[in-house]
Parts: structure tokens; C-alpha cells; sequence
């Protein structure tokens, strides 16, 4: 299997980002701050997809893109890339996302906790979750004492991205104001990396 990374990115370069690679079950964990280390890292692991939880842009009108809106039908929670909270973080990704398409890597915008409460699984129990990644199949750091939970998002969007190259997770939204990818409805004991 090709090297899948997951992003749990801070607004702020001074707040940890969460990094995970998933790689044939292995999963390598991290936490970095600047873009200059996301980009490295992201150089060196040569990942066949990328998932980074944050929004990638904007709405054309309004608070909520067609991506919000049709997720918050769905019976999930996201906030609005307006938010004031949320403002930072967003153009913080559209700066990291246009980089990162300058090096040729392919990126998906994906939300750790709607994607943990699609399979079920607890959504801020954080060794609950880490146990759950463990049944499944995943190797390496996941064994490790209490990863942060923003390691554990970045390992969450890591099995999003896993899901969708197996065709188990759909984006949801529209090319235009970009889509969320989700994975589809199931239960994470049926899950096996």
C-alpha cells in the first residue's frame, strides 16, 4: 500500500499539528508546527493522498459552504470556515494546500470526528479511539502510551483517506466550494486494515 497521510493542522504554526503516515498497517505519528516541517515531512514520505482537517476555503455566500450544509444534514457537527475561531485555520490551509499542489501531491479535506461518528466509534474518548485503531489492524505508534489527541485526528483522517482509495468514503459537497470526504456509514469492527 502507498504512504497515506493524515493532517490534524493547527491554526496557528506555534500549536502542534497533528501528523500521521499509514503505511501497510504501520502508522508513524508526530507532531510539527511550522509549514516548512509539514512540507518536509510531506517531501520525504511521498504519500499517494493526503487528508487535512480543515477547511479548504470559503463560501461563495453566506457562512456555510454546500460541503457544511450538506454534512450538517447528514446529522453531523462542523462549524463554518467564518467562524471567527475558524478564519485562521482556514487560511492557513489554503496557504498549506496551494503548496503542497505545487509539488504534484493530491489533497482531501476531511472532519475526524463526523468520520469517527460514521463508523461508530467514540468521538473524544481519545483511548477509546487509540484501542479501536488498534482491533482493526493498525501497527506501530497507535501501541504507543496515549497519543495526543490531535495525533489521533491525524491518524483518523489518515483511515478516512484509506477509506476512500477503497471506495468506502464519499466527498460530500461540490467541486466548486470543495467537498468534505466522509466515510460511508458502517460499523469499525467490520473495518480491517
Amino acid at each position: 500500500m502507498k504512504a497515506l497521510i493524515g493532517i490534524d493542522l493547527a491554526a496557528k504554526p506555534e500549536n502542534p499539528t497533528g501528523w500521521a503516515l499509514l503505511q501497510d498497517r504501520l502508522v508513524r505519528t508526530c507532531l510539527l508546527y511550522t509549514d516548512k516541517e509539514i512540507l518536509k515531512r510531506i517531501n520525504h514520505d511521498k504519500p499517494a493522498l493526503i487528508a487535512i482537517d480543515a477547511p479548504f476555503g470559503f463560501a461563495k455566500e453566506g457562512a456555510f459552504r454546500i460541503a457544511e450544509k450538506e454534512i450538517i444534514r447528514e446529522g453531523y457537527h462542523v462549524f463554518p470556515p467564518t467562524l471567527p475561531a475558524m478564519v485562521r485555520l482556514t487560511e492557513r490551509a489554503l496557504r498549506l494546500n496551494k503548496l503542497i499542489a505545487e509539488k504534484r501531491y493530491k489533497t482531501i479535506e476531511v472532519h475526524p470526528t463526523s468520520s469517527r461518528k460514521a463508523l461508530g466509534m467514540p468521538l473524544k474518548d481519545w483511548g477509546q479511539i487509540q484501542a479501536i485503531f488498534t482491533r482493526m489492524g493498525l501497527k506501530g505508534d497507535i501501541k504507543m502510551p496515549a497519543l495526543t489527541q490531535h495525533e489521533i485526528d491525524a491518524v483518523t483522517a489518515a483511515l478516512t483517506a484509506y477509506l476512500l482509495m477503497h471506495n468506502k468514503a464519499v466527498p460530500i459537497g461540490d467541486k466548486e466550494e470543495g467537498c468534505i470526504v466522509v466515510p460511508k456509514r458502517q460499523a469499525w469492527s467490520r473495518i480491517r486494515i
